[in-house]
């Protein structure tokens, strides 16, 4: 595994004090308040796992912002890579057409900068998260091809630019494909065709031509949307666009997927020739109102009391079971390390996950390795224990 930034060495960073900036390409950075760093001899998953791949966290605003100090202080500790989970997607930096708003993206980026972190960008071009303007014209019809490529190139080469050499790593293209490996009718397919995956990547290889270019998706161990992803990369690569990795989310459950299906995937997305990161990775423990798998964020849910079980906290016998199955899932992680790049964590608590509030708005969820104190749970030992095992 790599040595990352060696030579970094910080100065005070300035606030980016506009929401939007006449230059996009220069740099801003904002100063962000840090926490004491653990000591060599505290536990932690990154030096646990640092000869097999990084171990990250998606951060929220006030993370980023430096307004959660405890979660700032496990930051370090415990993580070597940070990926933003709605900070850098279109709707928070590109409301508007012509306006940009870099504040909490700057934030996000200076944070990483001065814990020597692996930064990762998430991300360029999604159906989700998008504001409507960006594929209608005044009249609220759909804009051209011609028009959508414009706007896609300006976006990802101001976005990617201002950070070009910085970032480390983006998600390129989010969730482009259907459950049985088909391309969804997003806006960018209906509208571009299948080009605009060609033109997003290249728009991004030259806003930044030394970053690290993914392709992100949910349920990549199905089989047939596993043979999609491998089309879908093997057919950038036929065109001569470099594809870096693919990126599994990671969004699972007590018991499924199975290991199986979860290492079949990683096996053919290394057969390309591209490393595999898991990018979003959570344990589900709530009853599933749908039986839905992954991150389909539109499969959303009225409450029920009977979704939302452990109120009060988390059942002995369920904290075992999500102890168990970090155990599984890391003992793969660490048999494939040589496919593998990184691990991120989508949060750094229970209280800061996203399935708090779906696909039910108000559960009491606990999908994460630190609980809403943020302390340790027996799968963060767990997970340890997986990586001392391996040596």
């Amino acid at each position: 595994m790599r040595l990352y930034r060696t030579l970094f060495a910080p100065t005070l960073l300035a606030a980016c004090l506009a929401t939007s900036c006449a230059d996009p390409n220069q740099n801003s950075t904002n100063e962000v308040p840090t926490a004491q760093a653990a000591t060599d001899a505290s536990p932690s998953i990154k030096a646990a796992y640092k000869d097999a791949f990084y171990v990250g966290a998606a951060l929220n605003g006030r993370q980023a912002s430096g307004n959660d100090a405890k979660a700032i202080k496990l930051l370090q500790e415990q993580f070597n890579t940070i990926s933003p989970e709605n900070l850098l997607k279109w709707e928070a930096v590109h409301p508007k057409q012509g306006v940009y708003n870099f504040e909490a993206a700057d934030k996000y980026v200076a944070l990483g900068e001065q814990n020597d972190m692996f930064i990762v960008g998430h991300t360029l071009v999604w159906h989700n998260q998008t504001p409507k303007w960006v594929f209608e014209d005044a009249q609220g019809k759909p804009v051209s091809k011609e028009e959508l490529l414009k706007r896609m190139e300006d976006h990802i080469k101001t976005v990617a630019g201002r950070y070009k050499g910085r970032i480390d790593s983006w998600d390129v293209v989010n969730e482009a494909l259907n459950d049985d490996g088909t391309l969804r009718q997003s806006p960018w397919l209906k509208i571009i065709g299948e080009e605009f995956l060609v033109k997003a990547f290249e728009y991004a290889h030259q806003a930044d031509p030394e970053m690290e270019l993914y392709y992100n998706d949910y349920n990549l161990w199905k089989p047939a949307k596993r043979d999609g992803a491998v089309r879908l990369v093997r057919n950038l690569q036929e065109k001569g666009i470099k594809v870096a990795g693919i990126g599994m989310q990671g969004h699972y459950g007590l018991h499924a997927p199975s290991l199986e299906d979860i290492e079949a995937s990683i096996k053919a997305f290394s057969d390309l020739g591209v490393k595999v990161a898991f990018t979003e990775v959570d344990i589900d423990v709530l009853p599933n109102p749908s039986n839905r798998q992954g991150a389909d964020i539109d499969a959303t849910f009225e409450f029920d009391e009977k979704y939302n079980l452990y109120t009060d906290g988390l059942p002995d016998s369920v904290q075992q079971q999500l102890t168990q199955r970090y155990t599984d899932l890391f003992n793969l992680f660490q048999k494939h390390s040589d496919k593998i790049d990184r691990v991120t964590f989508w949060g750094v608590t229970d209280n800061d996950s996203w399935l708090n509030n779906w696909p039910i708005q108000g559960r009491t969820s606990y999908p994460m390795l630190f609980d809403r104190q943020y302390q340790p749970k027996p799968a963060y030992n767990a997970v340890l224990e997986a990586a001392a095992k391996a040596k």
